[in-house]
């Protein structure tokens, strides 16, 4: 597992109920991993948003913020969080209609039971950390 290199976001992670936790410290891991594999992208740096731990293409400016974490009062199942404006959600809802758990433009919703589509996930994370520079790319092309 990777190290905390922020002790605040450590102990958001510490926090949660075991079974919780393992399931957030998987997603977090995927982020990173999708990070690392994903061209342009960069180091992203880890803080906390609104209490929640969150990943910034802060070294290429790349994408928009992606969060992570339980959904509010509940241990049983948690979320990747977007920006509600960015039109991500609508984009994943479109290549993955049946494949995830939406909450309105702003989250993917997981239960700490079921199976995560890894692979589909993975494509919707990259989506989100090159989101900017596509962006860009369109507006100069």
């Amino acid at each position: 597992m990777r190290r905390f290199d922020d002790a605040r976001v450590a102990a958001v992670f510490r926090a949660y109920p075991p079974g919780l936790r393992a399931r957030l410290m998987a997603l977090r891991e995927l982020v990173f991993d999708t990070a690392a594999r994903t061209a342009g992208v960069g180091r992203l740096s880890e803080t906390l948003k609104w209490g929640q731990p969150s990943y910034l293409t802060a070294e290429s400016g790349s994408g928009t913020t992606v969060r992570i974490d339980r959904l509010k009062g509940r241990d049983d199942a948690y979320a990747v969080y977007f920006h509600c404006q960015s039109g991500l959600i609508g984009t994943f809802q479109t290549i993955y209609p049946d494949t995830f758990s939406y909450e309105g433009k702003r989250a993917l919703v997981f239960g700490t039971k079921g199976r995560v589509p890894v692979r589909a996930l993975r494509h919707c994370l990259a989506l989100a950390l090159t989101h900017h520079a596509r962006k860009k790319a369109a507006k100069t092309a």
